[in-house]
């Protein structure tokens, strides 16, 4: 279950990284990006063919509640410390998932995403 959680997160972070431009502190949580981003891990590594509703709702909420670059940056650094954990997660399906839950990112999708960008 924890690695799941944790690709879940790292798909998460680099989608959402970089959806606001405003200066405050970082108040998002590494588990609370766990909670969105978990129903998208099926579908990062290929073991489903598109990502799950729920995946594409908790990356709206998270991107949602992102109110800070710091918010941006906390998240993203969450989903590369856990994605280290859990061998499985391909950029090729990683890239799609903005596209394919209607999310504008602005930025490629990858697991080489620069966080301090």
């Amino acid at each position: 279950m924890k690695n799941v959680s944790f690709t879940g997160l790292f798909l998460l972070g680099l989608v959402s990284v970089f959806f606001f431009v405003n200066v405050s502190e970082a108040i998002i949580q590494c588990s609370q990006v766990d909670m969105k981003a978990a129903s998208c891990v099926m579908f990062a590594t290929g073991k489903a063919n598109t990502p799950a509703p729920a995946c594409c709702a908790g990356l709206q909420q998270l991107a949602q509640s992102v109110k800070s670059v710091d918010d941006k940056k906390s998240i993203c650094r969450c989903l590369k410390t856990a994605v280290k954990s859990f061998a499985g997660v391909q950029d090729k399906f990683l890239s799609q998932i903005p596209a394919s839950c209607k999310i504008k990112v602005g930025f490629p999708v990858s697991l080489n995403t620069n966080c301090e960008m």
